[in-house]
């Protein structure tokens, strides 16, 4: 009997693109869709163990995304979330739980990517998915603030040390390792470049 591919819920409130995203998924993903926040959590009732990722819409009518999130955290349901969304990020990204953030539109090839990265970061232990969390988040910040918002911001300074002391980590964890695994060695290659 063979493994089941890893299942991917979709929590979309616009229908239309929530079935799009489950048909770009779904020849290489198991896919559930949800149209709204409080359909998500009943899904998650009915299968919390099995859900390996979620696509996550941040503003719905009802339950936002943020309290889906919350509740998902809360609920300590072990998956990988990543927001897709039109909100625009902004500092409040650096105390939310979840693992990538996408800005509306994405293209298929992303959506894909975002999935898979997410699942490739499953795999690994905490402080390497915490690594995987801040970088995203730091980029994301660099990519829509100025220079001057982030050197004012001790939040986002405070995220910057805890980078730089979970990638010495890292570095010392990846010495450790015999060299001849490469997709060990490619995941550490993300994070030796200077942001």
């Amino acid at each position: 009997m063979s493994e089941q591919p890893p299942l991917v819920l979709v929590v979309e409130d616009e229908p239309d693109l929530a079935d799009l995203y489950a048909a770009w998924l779904g020849d290489e993903y198991r896919v559930r869709t949800a149209y709204g926040g409080h359909e998500a959590l009943d899904q998650l009732d009915e299968a919390e163990d099995e859900v390996d990722a979620i696509l996550l819409d941040r503003r719905m009518p009802g339950l936002s995304g943020d309290e889906v999130l919350t509740s998902v955290r809360d609920r300590g349901i072990n998956c990988r979330v990543a927001m897709v969304t039109a909100v625009e990020p902004d500092f409040d990204i650096l105390e939310m739980g979840f693992d990538d953030y996408l800005v509306k539109p994405v293209t298929s090839d992303t959506l894909r990517d975002t999935v898979e990265g997410l699942l490739r970061r499953g795999e690994y232990d905490t402080e390497v998915q915490e690594l995987f969390s801040l970088t995203s988040k730091k980029a994301m910040l660099e990519s829509e603030k100025s220079a001057s918002d982030l050197a004012d911001n001790e939040e986002y300074q405070e995220l910057t040390d805890r980078i730089a002391e979970l990638r010495e980590r890292a570095d010392e964890s990846r010495d450790a390792v015999a060299t001849d695994d490469e997709d060990y060695e490619k995941l550490f290659q993300d994070f030796d470049t200077d942001a």
